[in-house]
């Protein structure tokens, strides 16, 4: 495996390295999985049990230094259960977890140098913002010079200082955001932790605090591992979305990767939306794909090396990439696919037209822009979408 990928082993306890076992095997294993130098963070066939549950699954995971890792998935995927045991707040019934080539997995979270920021904030009401953002500072019995020092420079970098002396009930919420945000990073923690910090906020506020947390991670280098189930908010943040599924990660990679090249039914339609047709591939290759759907019709996609020739598949396209035209005008080549439909709904949705098509065997979506032409119920139409924005992913 290549240092920027992981995968999550899907069955089998495996071959685990105990607490008290080689440091030295266990990097051994991790730098080979990533043909390179041991990554910053490494779980290595993590598990963890909650009774009979298996909530993590044989998790294999690789974070470099600087990086801004989104762990995406529904509730009771095991996201938030990694964060807690990177956190040292759980402890994995197998596996292993180094930071920086050592072992943590067995250290309590005082001394994982790690920043946890929470949903709920959890600043002390009885504190001032100063304070509140001194506390770990201070457990650590840092000089009160130097903690005054500190804690000038993080309100400095969440542009908070004048609030400095008012408590937190007498802030917005993402004036709290940031003050945990701050907390966080006072004590220069080699990773951050963010376990779904922007949920509680309004849409406006919540977009805003991510283009800060953006703009942090950027300037500072921190590596942060983020969880969330809000896809917009993973694709705009990210180097890396890790999309979870039953404690397992179906894919990882880029934001675009993700997105454009879903390899699996689940993140197809977990991330964004998409239009999902059943067929058979009958053709691979360098120059493109086709795929039969089981309707019989004949349809172009991008080039793909699986599935294999002869098996079951999906062709998906996002609602995006989908246009329409009146009935009879559009053309068909090897490249442009045209499916005949009729406009079974048409919402305006500001910016945006969104057309419920029928075609017969199925429903499509199209997202158009609004200045086209408002096709009216039961309106027959062209259908057209191009090869290379249609994805073959196996069944």
């Amino acid at each position: 495996m290549t240092a920027s990928m992981a995968t999550s082993r899907a069955s089998g306890r495996g071959s685990t390295t105990g607490r008290d076992g080689s440091m030295a095997a266990s990097s051994a294993r991790v730098a080979a999985m990533n043909g390179a130098s041991a990554p910053f963070i490494a779980l290595e066939q993590v598990e963890m049990m909650f009774g009979t549950h298996r909530v993590v699954d044989q998790l294999d995971l690789t974070i470099t230094r600087g990086e801004f890792v989104s762990l995406l998935g529904p509730s009771g995927s095991g996201k938030t259960t990694i964060l807690m045991l990177l956190a040292g707040f759980l402890q994995p019934t197998a596996g292993s977890i180094c930071l920086g080539g050592k072992r943590i997995d067995h250290l309590p979270p005082h001394r994982r140098d790690m920043g946890v920021v929470f949903q709920n904030y959890a600043l002390f009401p009885h504190m001032s913002v100063a304070d509140n953002v001194a506390f770990p500072l201070r457990m650590r019995r840092v000089g009160r010079e130097e903690i005054e020092q500190r804690v000038t420079r993080a309100l400095d970098m969440v542009q908070l200082q004048h609030l400095r002396d008012r408590r937190p009930a007498m802030l917005s919420g993402g004036q709290q955001q940031r003050i945990a945000l701050a907390r966080a990073l006072v004590f220069e923690p080699s990773v951050v932790l963010m376990d779904e910090p922007l949920g509680a906020l309004d849409k406006q506020l919540r977009e805003q605090m991510q283009l800060d947390i953006r703009d942090l991670h950027r300037r500072l280098g921190l590596t942060i591992v983020f969880v969330t189930h809000d896809q917009g908010e993973a694709l705009t943040m990210s180097d890396r979305i890790a999309v979870f599924n039953r404690g397992r990660i179906e894919q990882i990679g880029s934001p675009t990767e993700i997105y454009d090249r879903p390899a699996s039914r689940f993140v197809a339609e977990f991330i964004g939306e998409t239009n999902l047709m059943a067929g058979k591939v009958t053709t691979t290759g360098p120059d493109g794909s086709l795929i039969r759907l089981d309707s019989g019709e004949d349809m172009a996609a991008s080039a793909a090396d699986w599935p294999a020739a002869g098996n079951e598949a999906l062709l998906s396209v996002r609602p995006e990439n989908v246009t329409v035209q009146p009935v009879g005008t559009a053309r068909r080549t090897e490249r442009v696919n045209i499916m005949q439909a009729k406009v079974a709904d048409s919402v305006y949705q500001g910016d945006h037209l969104r057309l419920h098509l029928d075609c017969g065997q199925r429903r499509m979506i199209a997202r158009l822009d609004r200045q086209v032409a408002d096709y009216a119920v039961g309106t027959q139409v062209d259908v057209v979408f191009q090869a290379d924005n249609c994805r073959v992913i196996p069944t």
